[in-house]
């Protein structure tokens, strides 16, 4: 490295450029603080002075760099700590130190969106000698699935409010707003002009995903799965868990739907991996499930479970282990009387094309048009009693033999 290139040459930075940056907590005193920080925390001094009557500390330690100020002013904070053993060390720094736990209501709003998400308890912490809040939480949170909680959801299109604005300015449409519990989330998302998608690297703590494309394209890339490609309308693919992705481009008018499982979980960004890896590995597991990319020009169809329907099954019962299956049935003959029931946790019918007339229990027949929706709960019966010639429906059902 040159010295013009060298963290910290001021010399060698363009005016009004970010040089680095502390988080400052200020102190009553300065000595107690700095052995809870550097012993029990594993912080380490990089300055402290002046050396005769020190009241100034900079730590650093687990990518954070704090600034400790004798008398100073502002709010003394609340620090994020994570441990293996959040319980261990809250009770090794209350006997080492003289801390005392922090009240439970104290870390609780710094903790809540990312330990809630995970189940993990985010308001276990103590109070600083310096009086920051240091909420002690799990390093690897937990993937927590909610009991089942199955409901009848019927989502219109041309319900009034069914559309907002998401992050990107993304518009989002919630297919399943009571999210069965926390068990589930579907989402009817479109992007109405196209060009580069403001992403990252990025994965997923998850148990099941999946997106369809419902109109127009887009370019994705995914780890070890060769060069971008492009998703087009009928595609659709199985992100497994953990699997590095980014969404990289997209046509204006983009419309893709999106189901995950659990409605709630963690998206993390990795800074250190390149996409595409230059690798192809289509056997490889994430989690014990592996990547697929439907294909809907080069698919199949097939018989469906009921008669007078044919399906093209996207693979993802193998691809899972037989956590789902999904696919798109059309219309394929005489529609035979009758009801049915299953036995999923999940089993949800997103019209693409042309109308589907679908009777739950003793309720009058639902007419479900291009881009409504509808949930079936478990042991329900139900009947399918009318499908236009054009029929189009995406089906997603867990898991995968519970038909």
């Amino acid at each position: 490295m040159t010295s013009e290139a060298r963290p910290g040459n001021r010399s060698a930075a363009p005016d009004g450029a970010v040089l680095g940056a502390l988080a400052e907590l200020p102190c009553e005193a300065l000595e107690p603080s700095l052995r809870f920080y550097c012993d029990g925390l594993g912080f380490r001094i990089d300055e402290i002075g002046p050396a005769d009557d020190p009241s100034v500390a900079e730590l650093s330690g687990h990518g954070l760099r704090l600034r400790l100020v004798l008398g100073g002013r502002g709010p003394a904070g609340v620090l994020r700590v994570l441990s293996a053993d959040p319980q261990g060390l809250c009770a090794r720094l209350m006997a080492a130190y003289g801390v005392r736990a922090a009240g439970a209501d104290a870390g609780a709003d710094a903790g809540a969106d990312a330990g809630a998400d995970a189940g993990a308890d985010a308001t276990i912490g103590v109070l600083a000698p310096n009086g920051t809040v240091v909420v002690l939480a799990r390093a690897d949170l937990p993937l927590v699935m909610p009991p089942v909680r199955q409901s009848r959801v019927v989502s219109r299109i041309s319900d009034a409010d069914a559309w907002h604005v998401g992050r990107a300015g993304m518009l989002y449409r919630d297919l399943i707003p009571d999210r069965q519990g926390g068990r589930f989330i579907a989402s009817h998302i479109r992007i109405p002009q196209g060009g580069p998608v403001p992403d990252w690297v990025h994965y997923h703590k998850i148990r099941f995903q999946m997106i369809y494309c419902c109109r127009g394209w887009v370019r994705v890339v995914y780890e070890d799965q060769g060069e971008p490609f492009l998703m087009q309308a009928g595609d659709c693919v199985l992100q497994p868990p953990e699997i590095r992705h980014r969404v990289l481009e997209s046509g204006a008018g983009l419309e893709v739907v999106e189901l995950g499982c659990p409605a709630r979980h963690r998206t993390l960004a990795d800074h250190e991996l390149s996409l595409p890896t230059g690798r192809l590995r289509p056997t490889r597991e994430f989690g014990g499930q592996r990547f697929v990319w439907h294909r809907a020009e080069a698919a199949s169809w097939g018989p469906w479970r009921l008669p007078g329907f044919e399906v093209r099954d996207f693979g993802f019962g193998q691809a899972t282990g037989g956590i789902a299956r999904a696919g798109v049935i059309r219309r394929a003959g005489t529609l035979a009387p009758g009801s049915h029931r299953h036995r999923a946790e999940l089993c949800m019918l997103f019209v693409l094309r042309g109308s589907l007339g679908v009777r739950l229990g003793t309720e009058q027949p639902l007419e479900l048009r291009p881009g409504d929706c509808c949930t079936v709960p478990s042991g329900l019966d139900y009947a399918i009693e009318a499908a236009s010639v054009d029929l189009e429906c995406l089906e997603v059902m867990l898991p995968a033999d519970a038909g």
